[in-house]
Formats: structure tokens, C-alpha cells, sequence
């Protein structure tokens, strides 16, 4: 089964290796629980706003149809200060393109909340508080707009603010501020439910 992962550096991954990228954990999860998913095809860097994700898309001249498509997108639209209403325009087109790929069929296509950047040390003499609320703007945008279009939706959001637990790994990758492999692990595991049931599997 192909999937198309879309975002930016939440999805390709920076700061970590390869494999610890969420959008590769969640498809050996899937693997694990025997469902025979293909290595995703990501279609993402680290700084894209939802209309550099657009082009890049068209760049990459995405062709087929996926069985599973994920999009994750919006953290640079806020950090570049576009309003939610902006945001809903664009990501309401990328949303469309995202179900277009699944052959249509908007069950097949999972969005995940734009994660908290806020909480990291990068942030350090930022107003926490207004980056957290304009994510939550973003996310309630994102929301509607998923439901609206019938497709499923992944709060990462609130993993991304909490403090991991005891034993756990580290939160973030060395820069301080993109998630480590644990975390991307957290994610993976909060999408997999989702795409067992996008890929017919049920929710496990």
C-alpha cells in the first residue's frame, strides 16, 4: 500500500535520523501489525509554509493514488505571522489536494494538529502564551476544515506541550527545538488508530 506524507519539518523529520521520522514509525507500525505498507514517499522540508508545500508538491510531480495520505502543516504560517483566515484558505486547498491523491476517497487522508513550538527552548523570550494561542487558532481552522471534508484528525498538539514522563526519552532533537525520535514515536503511535482504520485494518 503507497503513502504520501506532506508537511514540512515536522515530517521530514530535521534534527533526527531517517528512520525516526513519525510518518516512518507509523508505517512500520503498520508493518508490525501486518499491513503491508510501503516506505512513505514525503513530500516536505524544514521552513515550508502551506503555499511553499503547494509548490513543492507541483515540483515534485506527486502522481497516482496513495491508500494513506498524511498532512501536517501550518507551524511556518504562524511563525511568519499569516492570520487564521489566511490559513484556512490555503490549507483548505491542500487538504483538497491531499484527498485528490487518495483517489478521492477523504477516510483515506489523516491531519495532524500543528504541534506547540512554543514550549521549546528555542522560543526562550518569546511570548509563550500568544505562539499558544495562535496554534490553537491554526489547529481549530485545521480541525474544522478536516471535518468538514470528512477526513480523519490527529491531535498532536497536547503531546507536544506535556513533559515526558519518567524514564522517558528526550523530548526534543539536539536543537532544541524539533521533536527527538521519542517523541516522533508518541506521535506515530496517537496516528496509528487512524490509519489502521484509513487503510481498512480497523482500530486495533
Amino acid at each position: 500500500m503507497r503513502y504520501l506524507a506532506l508537511g514540512d519539518s515536522y515530517t521530514v523529520g530535521e534534527g533526527v535520523g531517517a528512520g525516526e521520522r513519525w510518518p516512518e514509525q507509523l508505517a512500520a507500525l503498520l508493518r508490525a501489525q501486518g499491513m503491508a505498507v510501503d516506505a512513505p514517499e514525503i513530500v516536505a522540508r524544514t521552513g515550508w509554509t502551506t503555499d511553499e508545500l503547494m509548490a513543492g508538491i507541483e515540483r515534485a510531480a506527486v502522481s497516482g493514488r496513495f491508500d494513506l495520505v498524511t498532512l501536517l502543516i501550518g507551524v511556518n504560517d504562524q511563525y511568519r505571522g499569516m492570520d487564521a483566515g489566511e490559513y484556512r484558505v490555503a490549507f483548505h486547498a491542500l487538504l483538497g489536494q491531499a484527498v485528490g491523491f487518495a483517489g478521492g476517497d477523504a477516510q483515506r487522508v489523516i491531519v495532524l494538529s500543528v504541534p506547540d513550538w512554543g514550549v521549546t527552548p528555542f522560543a526562550q523570550g518569546r511570548d509563550r502564551a500568544r505562539i499558544a494561542a495562535e496554534i490553537d487558532r491554526f489547529n481549530a481552522v485545521n480541525r474544522q476544515e478536516t471535518t468538514a471534508r470528512g477526513a480523519r484528525y490527529v491531535d498532536v498538539t497536547q503531546a507536544s506541550r506535556a513533559a515526558p514522563p519518567a524514564g522517558a526519552g528526550p523530548r526534543l532533537a539536539p536543537d532544541g527545538l524539533h521533536p527527538s525520535g521519542e517523541m516522533y514515536a508518541v506521535w506515530a503511535r496517537l496516528a496509528l488508530p487512524s490509519a489502521r482504520l484509513a487503510l481498512g485494518g480497523g482500530a486495533g
